[in-house]
């Protein structure tokens, strides 16, 4: 087995603190990449060594295997964690990380390649009898063959890219007239994206809920899952709140659920921590989605209620090692919730927010964890992904959790930029919500005409003071009048006290 004794986290954001945290609670050494635009982020702050690897650009830094193969060996690293995003599910750069006589946290390089074509794992898990939602098994058809196949299936179909994920490259299309425009625009997309155009046509479930899996393989042939997640609270197809468990799954169904992701890491050898995602219908079948061949962002609601630390475990079985824990020794206790926090601007389409934090006051108490990459003076880069961090909540019921999550959102204070935490408050409010009826159309049927109400409620007003108190800087005019140089309160927009 290989002792891990440092490595490199190849990611940014709260995903690098994440993992940075569980290295230092590992003893284990970690090193921080950065570029020009992340020189005072937070893990770079709390790295225990930290390099430079170019521009803004994710190409050019972030995205640039070879500097951070380059790092690495400089570095003297035993192993590079991916995180999420980048190049987490790049199998060039996994195999360019196993050249380099490096350990990948995470799975081989050909797990990843195929299931990182959604054609190509359908087809391995067809065999398997793994469930599919009802599609095509191949991809670079012409246009009228494309036509024949979408007949075939019925309408409504979903265009989806074969080399991707996160809603890129996917159309919903409900008559013919419509299905050329939209493949060609999905093609279009799926080029920018990833690189390459192919799509493929399957069934458009409708009203489904989004529900995953967390699975664990390791190289000795051992497999667990860790139950589901609920993502269907989605916006643009990205999920920005998650729970767990499903209010939709009896036990027998969640057991046939996890049976059925350990059949599909099993069916293609899979090691490390993953996630099987399934489209739930409303008539109680599930049918297989997708592999997320990484650690993934709403990972932390699974260790809520397993008590169990997911990124460790992608450590311990990188070493080598077998899964630390069996499938008889997990438990689901009680319900918890992640909200994700954005930097983005719910009253302007929820355009990205970039700019200075001004100041940031975390909500804290029983049952309540925040995973952030910010701090009160950090910049936000308008160059990635606008994710501050994620607020996740315990409670011993699902109304407990929920009731929890709403507070701590309202006690969640940022100041400089606009984030998304009253749309998120709204959500958890809503009576469909409260009442667990939470399928992918949610948003688009009851958020649609969602308006922010105007005010700022009294806690943040109190923390604006505070913060004025302690940290503005002031100046003395000519008439001898103190006045302060920077003023909160002008980026908070239109408000007013609320008790």
């Amino acid at each position: 087995m290989a002792r891990i004794k440092k490595v490199l986290v190849a990611n940014r954001g709260e995903i690098a603190v994440r993992i940075i945290k569980a290295l230092k609670e590992l003893g284990i050494t970690s090193v921080a990449v950065y570029s020009d635009a992340d020189r005072d982020a937070l893990h770079v702050i709390l790295a225990d060594e930290v390099e430079y690897i170019g521009p803004p650009e994710p190409l050019k830094s972030y995205l640039d295997i070879e500097k951070i193969i380059d790092v690495a060996r400089k570095r003297d690293v035993d192993a590079i964690h991916p995180g999420y995003g980048f190049l987490a599910e790049n199998p060039e750069f996994a195999q360019a990380v196993i050249d380099a006589g490096l350990i990948f946290i995470g799975p081989r390089p050909e797990t990843i390649r195929l299931l990182g074509n959604k054609v190509e794992s359908r087809q391995k898990l067809v065999d398997a009898g793994v469930p599919l939602i009802p599609g095509m098994l191949a991809t670079g058809l012409s246009m009228e063959e494309y036509k024949k196949e979408a007949e075939k299936i019925g309408y409504p179909v979903m265009i989806k890219a074969a080399a991707g994920g996160g809603g890129k490259g996917m159309r919903i299309v409900y008559s013919p007239d419509k299905l050329e425009s939209a493949i060609q625009a999905a093609q279009r997309e799926a080029k920018s994206a990833f690189g390459d155009e192919s799509v493929y046509i399957e069934k458009y479930i409708e009203n489904p809920r989004h529900i995953e899996i967390q699975i664990l393989g390791d190289r000795h042939g051992n497999y667990v899952h860790l139950f589901e997640r609920e993502c269907s609270i989605q916006r643009r197809h990205q999920k920005i709140i998650e729970e767990t468990p499903s209010t939709a799954l009896t036990h027998e169904k969640r057991m046939e659920m996890g049976e059925t992701a350990i059949r599909v890491a099993k069916t293609v050898g899979y090691e490390s921590a993953g996630t099987v995602e399934f489209l739930f219908d409303k008539y109680g079948n599930f049918y297989f989605l997708e592999v997320n061949t990484r650690i993934q962002v709403e990972h932390p609601i699974t260790e809520m209620v397993t008590c169990r630390d997911l990124v460790k475990e992608q450590i311990n079985i990188a070493e080598g090692n077998p899964i630390s824990f069996k499938q008889e020794d997990l438990r689901q206790h009680g319900h918890a919730i992640e909200c994700r926090i954005y930097a983005e601007d719910p009253e302007k389409d929820f355009m990205p927010s970039p700019g200075k934090i001004i100041f940031v006051s975390e909500p804290s108490g029983p049952g309540i964890r925040v995973d952030t990459g910010i701090y009160s003076g950090f910049e936000v880069p308008p160059y990635y992904d606008p994710i501050l961090s994620k607020l996740i909540v315990w409670g011993r019921d699902r109304e407990e959790a929920r009731r929890r999550m709403i507070e701590a959102l309202k006690n969640y204070v940022v100041l400089g930029i606009k984030t998304n935490i009253p749309y998120l408050i709204d959500i958890l409010e809503h009576p469909e919500f409260v009442k667990g009826n939470t399928f992918t159309t949610f948003i688009p049927d009851h958020m649609q005409n969602w308006k922010p109400e105007t005010g700022v409620p009294l806690h943040v007003f109190m923390a604006v003071e505070a913060f004025q108190e302690s940290s503005s800087p002031v100046s003395v005019s000519q008439d001898g009048r103190k006045k302060r140089i920077s003023d909160p309160w002008l980026t908070v927009g239109n408000w007013r006290i609320v008790k």
